[in-house]
């Protein structure tokens, strides 16, 4: 199968928050986009046949999950994660943040602690914040130019009393795919604090050849209290069609997640969301296996820029997501000056680290889900900025 990659879509006037909604965000439309977390590539063409046959039927009402839905899934698991997973484990939901928010509801009450690990997604704060929980920071540690875990902060951390941790696996932003003896180290700390986690693992799909990603249920016994998020938004770059499915063995924990969601009169999905989710994980696999190819050459190509004309921005080495930490610190602006240089002068539009939180300042972040010409483009222009400094 050959997926051109390198073809540019245009995809102004299409209501997208990366392109329309960039002059709301950056103060000017005169920027190249690369923040938001999507890809500037043409779904699977598996998704787009089955939403015109959809669409072919004009009356789009009411809307259950078959079961094809589930056995979609349940087979995808099955087949790239090595995860055997019964359709009663899965449930449902409108989206990987919406899944945050409600586990955080659900599994700790107001003024109970939940653990995050900066620098991280931005709701992994907002969901504990404005559900009036206690947020407990266990920052990650960056070391020759590599990001840790500080197990000796997490285990003080789980003895303040949390209740949750929330895990980013693979982490957005710095990249990290965890092993499988760091998860086995997590594991035993929330064994000995009776934690329950949240593996947020929207990107598992996303790792580099040669790469590994191990979910972490797969290690798991059955008293463990592990909830797995999970989607093909990101896979497949389909996350407007806005589904997703958390995987909860524990019958209690479903339970509980169930009450927070029908206290939200959370509808039924759109009929279109319920045909690409399927139509993705059963059409989708070469397109996949061709873009994580077209994406490992992207980093490269960043990273053999950088080393060669930017050596005072240096890229922490991602081993998943589309998404690249920037590391600008050696640049010597404050975290405003850098925002307005990468806006004003280069005319990149990329994500503040400050905005994914401690950790987070002198970093910029980079999605490289774009043909490899838009790439070069970026780099030249942040590379002329700074000769023109």
């Amino acid at each position: 199968m050959t997926v051109d990659f390198d073809k540019v879509i245009v995809r102004d006037d299409t209501a997208s928050v990366k392109y329309d909604g960039r002059a709301a965000y950056f103060g000017t439309a005169d920027v190249l986009p690369l923040w938001v977390a999507d890809m500037d590539f043409a779904a699977p063409e598996a998704v787009t046949k089955a939403l015109m046959r959809r669409a072919e039927n004009p009356i789009y009402g009411y809307s259950f999950y078959p079961e094809s839905l589930y056995d979609a899934l349940s087979d995808w698991l099955k087949k790239r994660h090595g995860w055997t997973v019964p359709h009663e484990w899965i449930m449902i939901a409108p989206g990987v943040v919406t899944s945050l928010f409600a586990t955080v509801s659900a599994f700790a009450e107001a003024g109970e602690g939940v653990i995050v690990q900066p620098p991280v997604y931005s709701p992994f704060f907002s969901a504990v914040t404005s559900n009036q929980r206690r947020l407990i920071e266990n920052p990650l540690l960056l070391e020759n130019g590599r990001y840790h875990i500080d197990f000796e902060h997490l285990e003080h951390c789980a003895a303040e009393g949390a209740k949750l941790l929330l895990l980013c696996s693979p982490h957005n932003p710095v990249g990290r795919v965890w092993t499988k003896a760091e998860l086995l180290q997590l594991l035993d700390i929330a064994r000995r604090y009776d934690l329950t986690i949240l593996s947020d693992e929207i990107h598992a799909d996303l790792v580099y050849p040669g790469e590994k990603h191990t979910t972490l249920a797969t290690l798991a016994n059955h008293n463990d209290k592990i909830i797995t998020a999970v989607a093909p938004s990101k896979t497949f770059n389909i996350p407007g069609l806005g589904l997703s499915a958390l995987i909860v063995p524990n019958l209690e924990q479903r339970v509980k997640l169930q009450k927070v969601f029908d206290s939200l009169h959370l509808s039924n999905t759109n009929p279109f969301s319920i045909t690409a989710f399927e139509a993705a994980y059963r059409g989708g696999e070469a397109w996949l296996d061709n873009l994580l190819i077209y994406l490992r050459n992207n980093r490269e190509f960043v990273s053999d820029y950088l080393t060669k004309n930017l050596p005072n921005i240096k890229l922490i080495q991602s081993q998943g997501t589309y998404l690249l930490w920037l590391d600008c610190r050696d640049l010597g602006m404050s975290d405003l000056q850098l925002k307005d240089f990468f806006v004003q002068q280069a005319k990149v539009g990329l994500n503040a680290g400050e905005s994914f939180g401690q950790g987070g300042s002198g970093f910029m972040r980079l999605n490289i889900a774009a043909p490899r010409a838009v790439i070069a483009e970026a780099l030249m222009r942040i590379n002329n900025a700074l000769k023109g400094r």
